[in-house]
Parts: C-alpha cells; structure tokens; sequence
C-alpha cells in the first residue's frame, strides 16, 4: 500500500507509518481513535486504474456507493467523472449531494420501495438494473403515472461460483439476486411491451472479492449467448454491464489488475460482434479498501495461560467484517520498536462479545499505548459500523498530500440519543 508507508522518523529512533505525507501518530494525536484515514491518492490512482484500462471503448464506470460512502469520497470519484452504483434512495441521495450526475446512476438492489423509484425517475438516473418480474411492474407503474420513461436493464443470475465467501457470493441460483438467466429472454419480451419501459441493457454480478478471472469471463460467456438470443427477437442492448467484485488482497491474495480482466472481457466483446456496446463496470472494494485505514490504540495488554490479548480501543462495532466473515486485516504497529520482544496476540476489542476482534493470532512487538493501524479498511469498514454497546462511531479524515480535513466528525452520546423519546407520564 504505497500510500501508507513506513518512513524515517525524528526525534524517535527507527521509522513510523506515515498516510502520503502525514505521519499517523500526529493524525492519533489530532482527531483521537479510534479513526478512520483515507488517503485522496489512492482512491483517485486506483479510479484512474479502471479509466485507463477502459479508455479505449465505450464505458460507464460505476463506482459501488455501498463500499464506502462518504460524501467526500464520491465527490472525489464525481470530480474524475465516476458514474455510481446504488442500492437505495439514501445512497441516491449522497451521490446528488456530493456532486454526482444521475444520468451516470445505476439504480441496483432487490427490494427497490415505490418512493425510490420514484425519486430515481424524478431526477433521471441512467438505468434500473431490475431484478425481479414484480418489480419490472412496479417500475412501469410508477413510470406511467409520472409520464416518465423508466430506462431498465435486467441483473441476470448465471449460476456461476465466484469462489469467494458464502456471504458474498451472488451469482448462483440460491442467492436472492438477479432473474434466471434462463427466464430472462421472456422476461426482456414482456419488458418490451411496455409503455413507460425502454430495455437499454443487461447487467450480471456474480460475487465479492474475486481473486481470479475465470469467474467473470464466465459470466461474461453466458449473458453474450442471452445477448445472440436477443437479438433474434429483436431486442438490441445498448449497454453490457458486468458489476464489480475484483478484489483486493488483504493477506496474501494474487490479484489481477483491472487492466488485467477487462483486456479480455473487451476482447471477447469484440469476438463476438459487440465491441460498440458500452461496457459498464460496477467496482467497489477495488477502489476504496486499499485507500483508508482505522487507527486503534493499545489499552492495556492482557495475559493469560492460553493467549496474549492487546485490548484495543478499536472494536467490531467499528469493523464489523473480521467478526462476520473471519476476514484478515493486516494490523501493524505504527511505531517500530527495537527493544520490545514480539508475541503472537489476539487484537480485540472492548465490546461485550466473544466475536469481537479486529486480528487473531498476530505476531507483534507492541505495548500499551501503542498505536496500530488496520489496513484495508477503507471498503466495508465505516459505512458497516454501528452503534452496539452505546459506542459513538469513529470519525473520518481525508488526507491529501500534506494536508488532512474532517470529513465526518466524531459522534457523541447525546447525538446518538437525539432521535429517542421517554414516555409520558
């Protein structure tokens, strides 16, 4: 993570962990922990990643709202010209608020409300991506009835393993997403008899934290077939659009490079005759996890029989994905210590939960006070954080070369109370 490095430190003897040009110990000392960091670098290199890889044909690059959604964060992406992905009017509504163009909106998710659709079709996002028979309905209803053309395409399920986690897997026939890619064409023929509805594309998404690319060529295979089934019955897609999912690698993964799978989906697309439909890309955890990270600081250490625990002012409550899908964090010691002896400790967290840790079994030389640094975390961290135990949610701060803004402030017990009421009595 070149944007979080190690670099000589004075007065301290050895090196500390600096976010660009800041080191993070004076960033600790500022804004408190625990505290998320995103550097401004990152999230536009790895944006720019995606354009250059795609520059050369038709494109939409999506960004994925859900990975992070920080108003600062998509102006960032909305001033490189980023499109987005999103899954409800409140994501809608940051993208409108920090700056982002609705044309450039896909509107995903499988229980869009009436008074979202509604809202999408007022301010003209680019395209529903539909998944259901029931709300392709709902969609020409509300259309209808507001003298709109609802712009569609259908999110198709391909029954293809991703091989990623169970809970981030979403392209095989038990998931709740997409339509059946075997039901689609009669679905796409029913969508084009209606009125308020203009059939624009097809949309597929297989999964999260994809480390290979023979997931999504597959995918990719399946929908060009339902593309040659459509176009015999007359059906012309303007759009292909192939989600996100390409990982990052939080331990040891091999991850290729967007330029490295879309080389060949575009190859493909050229193959089989459609190298002038738009490709549209929804990446997420790609852009943003490498470009933040959460400071926590050592509360005490603790020793028993079995493990070393360094307590941590950080908890699950804070980055909840350790808990819920046993993902590895690399967790390092932001000051590099000579002469404190290195352990195997469990990095947890004050939370009343045996589930609650950040890192298990990691070798560090740490002691109390410290100040580590989880990273990757600035996809699913903060925008999956919550409130359990009365515990106010980290701030946020955005870096940028040698400066640092707040860009979400720190909660406090009375603000987490504010929308609450007594009983009469």
């Amino acid at each position: 993570m070149e944007w979080f490095t190690f670099q000589p430190s004075e007065p301290a003897a050895g090196s500390e962990l600096f976010a660009e040009e800041i080191p993070v110990q004076q960033l600790a000392r500022q804004y408190g922990t625990p505290l998320y960091v995103y550097s401004r670098r990152a999230l536009e290199a790895s944006y720019q990643a995606y354009y250059q890889a795609m520059a050369d044909s038709p494109h939409l690059i999506c960004y994925a709202v859900k990975a992070n959604s920080n108003l600062a964060v998509l102006n960032v992406l909305a001033r490189l010209g980023a499109g987005f992905d999103i899954v409800s009017v409140g994501e809608l509504e940051r993208v409108l608020a920090a700056g982002g163009d609705p044309a450039r909106v896909v509107f995903s998710g499988v229980a869009k409300q009436r008074h979202e659709i509604r809202r999408a079709l007022e301010v003209g996002v680019h395209c529903f991506n539909i998944e259901s028979e029931q709300e392709l309905e709902h969609i020409q209803e509300e259309a209808l009835a507001m003298n709109k053309v609802a712009r569609i395409s259908l999110r198709v399920n391909p029954d293809v393993d991703a091989r990623t986690h169970p809970y981030i897997s979403t392209g095989l026939k038990d998931n709740k997403f997409g339509i059946d890619i075997n039901r689609a064409p009669a679905v796409y023929a029913r969508a084009a008899e209606l009125s308020h509805i203009e059939v624009v594309g097809v949309d597929c998404h297989i999964g999260s934290q994809l480390t290979t690319t023979e997931p999504f060529l597959d995918a990719l295979d399946r929908l060009l077939l339902l593309m040659d089934q459509l176009q015999a019955q007359g059906i012309h897609l303007q759009h292909l659009d192939i989600g996100g999912g390409l990982g990052v690698q939080y331990q040891d993964e091999t991850i290729p490079s967007p330029a490295d799978y879309l080389v060949s989906v575009k190859q493909r697309l050229v193959e089989r005759g459609y190298g002038d439909v738009m490709l549209v890309v929804e990446p997420g955890r790609s852009i943003a996890a490498q470009a933040g990270i959460l400071l926590t600081r050592v509360e005490l250490i603790k020793t028993t029989e079995q493990k070393h625990f360094a307590i941590v002012d950080g908890a699950m409550n804070d980055l909840l994905r350790p808990s819920i899908y046993s993902a590895w964090h690399t967790i390092v010691n932001t000051v590099q210590h000579a002469d404190v002896d290195s352990q195997v400790y469990d990095i947890v967290g004050p939370v009343c939960e045996s589930g609650d840790f950040l890192g298990k079994a990691r070798d560090l030389a740490v002691r109390e006070g410290d100040l580590l640094a989880v990273y990757s975390a600035g996809a699913y961290g903060f925008v999956m954080s919550s409130n359990y135990n009365t515990r106010n949610r980290a701030a946020e701060i955005m870096v940028d070369g040698t400066q640092s803004y707040v860009i979400r402030r720190r909660e406090t017990v009375a603000e987490q109370f504010a929308s609450e009421s007594l009983l009469p009595l």
